[in-house]
């Protein structure tokens, strides 16, 4: 598998490359590959967005299917990010990595260890666990989380190359919900921090960059709106946007008016 692809033109500016292990991303932009009517659309939908990771829930890849999703990601062109999606405990989350690093050939993986099927919010505890098992063999992790800061800065501490806080929960489309807890993790973080679910639309990926994110993974934003590929490009340009704006550096609020032109007459 290809971890560095081509720079994608309209991806390419002066900012500063992603980097994930040994893994260089010009896109910040990570899409889900669930929830599309097609495989079709799903390409379709990829390249719109111009991301160069996608993630994979192998668990809901059907191998002995005669035609899979993973013959529809070419991994000269994606990163590919399998995930733990559909574990509830660090013993399933464990195993299916281990499926993941063995058809990937790659120790990269995305974490995600759920409480219960309702909520889909991560369960600490079983998390912590999987995390532990999966640093002491050597993988790359990325781990979903809630956006607690303290759980944050514990996974960081525990070896999770990248921390990935939920917006809001999985597919609710809510946006970023708690703003200040976000800003509270970027500031004491020391790894890459991602925002991972609840993204709706394009305001809501501009927002995570805003603040400051490293990158923003979404699926059923895109793969769930009327118009998928139209709302993929949407999502790419909001991130370039987003991104834009935090390395321009806002300006600071303030109460009162601040006329626009000088005072002096000329």
């Amino acid at each position: 598998m290809s971890q560095t692809n081509a720079i994608k033109p309209e991806n390419a500016s002066d900012d500063s490359p992603l980097k994930i292990g040994e893994i260089v991303l010009h896109s910040r932009l990570i899409v889900g590959t669930g929830k599309y009517k097609s495989f079709e659309e799903t390409e379709r939908a990829l390249e719109a967005s111009g991301t160069e990771m996608v993630t994979v829930a192998l668990r809901r890849v059907d191998f002995g299917a005669s035609d899979h999703l993973l013959n529809h990601i070419d991994p000269k062109k994606y990163v590919i990010l399998p995930n733990t999606a559909g574990c509830y405990n660090a013993e399933e989350a464990v195993r299916v990595a281990r499926l993941g690093r063995e058809v990937n050939n790659s120790n990269l993986v995305k974490l995600e260890v759920l409480a219960d099927p309702e909520t889909l919010l991560p369960d600490p505890v079983e998390t912590l666990k999987a995390l532990q098992i999966l640093v002491k063999e050597d993988f790359v992790v990325m781990t979903y989380t809630t956006d607690d800061p303290v759980m944050a800065k514990r996974l960081e501490e525990e070896g999770s190359t990248v921390v990935m806080p939920a917006g809001a929960p999985i597919g609710s489309g809510q946006g970023i919900l708690n703003e200040n807890n976000i800003r509270i993790i970027l500031e004491r973080a020391k790894v890459p921090i991602i925002v991972d679910a609840g993204v709706g639309t394009a305001s809501d990926v501009t927002r995570a960059f805003e603040l400051g994110c490293e990158a923003v993974l979404l699926n059923t934003g895109i793969a769930g709106a009327k118009d998928p590929i139209r709302m993929a490009r949407a999502m790419r340009y909001a991130a370039l946007a987003g991104r834009a704006a935090y390395l321009a550096g806002r300006i600071p609020k303030r109460l009162y008016a601040s006329a626009s032109s000088p005072v002096k007459d000329f």
